[in-house]
């Protein structure tokens, strides 16, 4: 199973994606904002970063910008999660070295 990083600072988001995803065998970790994503990221370089955009301390586009320029997770695939549905920040999204740009809520 995949190694996955969740990103987001509600609480009730981090629950939810993990009760999703932990049952299934995923290996799930949590972080409530960017300054840890990035900590978390390089410490243990998950399969994937499930990743909001809207945070207070970094929003994920630079969070994803950072992640790109450290060689162990240039390459750890990003989908972005968020409520920003403009079409510029769907552009931002994928500028920024996202895979994905998916629109909560989500199904």
């Amino acid at each position: 199973m995949a190694s996955i990083l969740i990103v987001d600072d509600v609480p009730e988001n981090l629950q939810v994606l993990f009760g999703i995803l932990e049952p299934l065998g995923h290996e799930v970790r949590i972080s409530s904002g960017g300054v840890e994503a990035l900590k978390l990221a390089r410490e243990y370089v998950p399969d994937l970063i499930l990743l909001d955009v809207n945070m207070p301390d970094i929003n994920g586009f630079d969070v994803c910008r950072k992640l790109r320029q450290v060689k162990t997770t240039e390459d750890v695939p990003v989908i972005f999660l968020t409520a920003r549905i403009e079409p510029e920040d769907v552009v931002e999204g994928f500028a920024a070295g996202g895979a994905d740009y998916l629109v909560k809520p989500f199904n």
